[in-house]
């Protein structure tokens, strides 16, 4: 890994924090809550007081920012976290045993990437019920994302997978008497780190501009919680320059940059 990506990574990993942290100690940064009304000062513009303004129900813009930051930076990686598992779980298995079984998941891995994934997901969240708390609308979005995600990296894991089945140590182990699923998690899950952990990563920025798509269709997270999704349907009615919903933008762009730029580094150098 030249020099060049080492910086990228380390100023990436520095950004991320300090915007984790930001959002994590939002209600210290902004002082007030996410979803108090300041009814005095309904779509107040930019101040001292309220640094982005506040929207129409007089909420201030920046607490909202970054409590929706800090709702996408844990749950996308979770949801992300589900959806590698449950590819693991697919690939490995089939990669591993073949036969019947590796043809039925390559036929449901194709089944799945043949659905156009946007429309995918917008099919499955509406069916659910739509008329649910926040925390719930919350939890159902990303495990919705979770539960939906895992083809594509089960396509490369189950690659990766009948890749290291027929290796040098793989014939060696067998020879020694180690078989079944001892061979498959003391050998070949180890060997399949690097995989998993590009496919985690590569899921993270999908999910968080997934549920932004949902949030603008009113599919996601519901209010007053806020989320990428729904502070960007602000710009529904509100097509005029304003700041507060530029700034979630140019965050929203700087998150999926920043994990494209560890997303290289990470997977060359594991």
């Amino acid at each position: 890994m030249s020099r060049w990506h080492a910086r990228l990574r380390r100023v990436a990993w520095v950004f991320l924090a300090f915007l984790f942290l930001a959002a994590l100690f939002s209600d210290r940064l902004t002082g007030v809550s996410y979803a108090r009304q300041f009814r005095d000062f309904p779509a107040a513009h930019v101040s001292w007081r309220f640094p982005l303004g506040t929207d129409a129900l007089g909420r201030d813009r920046l607490a909202r920012l970054l409590v929706a930051t800090r709702i996408s930076l844990l749950l996308a990686p979770a949801a992300a976290l589900f959806s590698t598992a449950l590819a693991a779980l697919v690939g490995g298995l089939a990669g591993y045993f073949g036969g019947f079984l590796d043809r039925l998941a390559s036929r449901s891995i194709d089944l799945m990437l043949s659905l156009p994934w946007i429309f995918l997901l917008i099919a499955a969240r509406a069916v659910l019920p739509l008329n649910v708390s926040p925390s719930t609308s919350l939890l159902i979005t990303f495990a919705l994302l979770g539960a939906l995600g895992w083809a594509a990296p089960a396509r490369v894991i189950r690659a990766g997978m009948r890749d290291v089945r027929n290796s040098d140590y793989v014939l060696q182990a067998r020879a020694c008497g180690c078989r079944g699923f001892r061979l498959l998690i003391r050998q070949l899950a180890p060997n399949l780190k690097p995989v998993l952990l590009a496919q985690f990563w590569t899921c993270i920025p999908l999910f968080v501009l997934s549920e932004a798509n949902l949030g603008l269709l009113g599919l996601g997270v519901s209010d007053p919680l806020p989320s990428w999704g729904n502070l960007l349907r602000e710009l529904e009615t509100d097509l005029a320059f304003n700041p507060g919903i530029v700034a979630c933008l140019a965050l929203m762009l700087a998150v999926l940059g920043c994990f494209r730029l560890v997303l290289p580094s990470r997977s060359i150098s594991d």
